[in-house]
């Protein structure tokens, strides 16, 4: 078995029951998870739990979908922060870290593919990443 990192996009157009995307993230959660551990870090446990009212709703929510919830690695932190600096370099007008610098870190120190919608950032910052996303 692979392990995927799932972007927090994927989670909200499940939870949102998102009219155009909906399905396409079922879907390809369905067919990955056939083949893949599939995780979540911190940063995306956060984003979603955004729609939660409490943290028990949550918690039964990630044990049903089967997902593993994991820290991010020291070594995707420092990542995270070489990638902004070259964000910032690149003219970025953000003051901290984008969740996608964590995000992305994370999946590339791992060794994980990366299901997501939001490709422009990842392609920029971890090209090493395999993303799965819609065509």
């Amino acid at each position: 078995m692979n392990g995927i990192l799932i972007d927090s996009c994927i989670l909200l157009d499940l939870f949102t029951n998102d009219p155009k995307w909906g399905d396409w993230s079922e879907s390809i959660l369905d067919e990955y998870s056939q083949t893949n551990t599939l995780y979540i870090n911190s940063i995306v446990y956060t984003e979603i739990s955004i729609g939660f009212r409490e943290i028990e709703e949550l918690e039964k929510v990630i044990a049903q979908l089967g997902f593993k919830v994991l820290e991010i690695p020291r070594e995707a932190l420092f990542l995270t922060g070489k990638a902004f600096l070259k964000y910032r370099r690149n003219k970025g007008t953000k003051n901290s870290p984008l969740p996608d610098f964590f995000i992305g870190a994370h999946a590339s120190v791992s060794k994980f593919s990366l299901i997501t919608r939001d490709v422009a950032k990842y392609k920029a910052y971890f090209p090493q990443i395999k993303l799965v996303s819609p065509d």
